[in-house]
């Protein structure tokens, strides 16, 4: 399909992974059911994945920079390779420009894969996660949990960008069976 994304970046929390809140143990890392069969088909067609992640546990003093590296690391053996990883330390109040709903981690992830925002995608659980995608110029792809407010899938379901899973997920953007 030719208008599939070059990249499709990933939130982790919620997304790839079962949310446990501030995780800071990799022995806590379990993927989603969808995670494994999603990201092959987005790699079996060349596409590069990354993960773009707040971790606002470091601003708040609950999690080390190393444990979000050790759980990411976790994350890379589980269901890696990946060509980029990013992630926010900042706080919601911290005002910084890579903290999700803003399109830095999105903007810096597609630098670095050397694409325009354009030709990426952000997959996501919360409006946050639309939101970077948005600001930043990406496309977006909601996957609700119990976490996504009702509000946030009504908004997102009048745009069309609602999944039931990631495999359903990567399919709207084209990576089909």
């Amino acid at each position: 399909m030719s208008d599939r994304p070059r990249a499709v970046l990933f939130d982790r929390d919620g997304t790839l992974v079962v949310d446990v809140p501030y995780n800071g143990d990799p022995a806590a890392v379990r993927p989603v059911a969808a995670a494994a069969p999603a990201l092959a088909r987005v790699r079996a067609a060349g596409v590069p994945v990354g993960v773009v992640s707040n971790q606002s546990g470091i601003a708040r003093g609950l999690l080390t920079t190393e444990q979000v590296t050790a759980v990411n690391a976790r994350l890379d053996e589980l269901l890696g390779p990946f060509a980029v990883i990013r992630w926010c330390p900042h706080g919601a109040s911290d005002g910084c420009a890579c903290r999700k709903p803003a399109p830095g981690m999105v903007l810096d992830a597609a630098a670095t894969l050397g694409l325009a925002p354009r030709d990426v995608a952000v997959v996501g659980d919360i409006a946050a996660d639309v939101g970077a995608a948005d600001a930043a110029g990406a496309r977006a792809v909601l996957v609700p949990t119990a976490a996504t407010r009702a509000e946030e899938v009504v908004d997102a379901a009048a745009r069309g960008i609602v999944a039931d899973d990631l495999l359903a997920a990567v399919e709207l953007l084209g990576f089909g069976p």
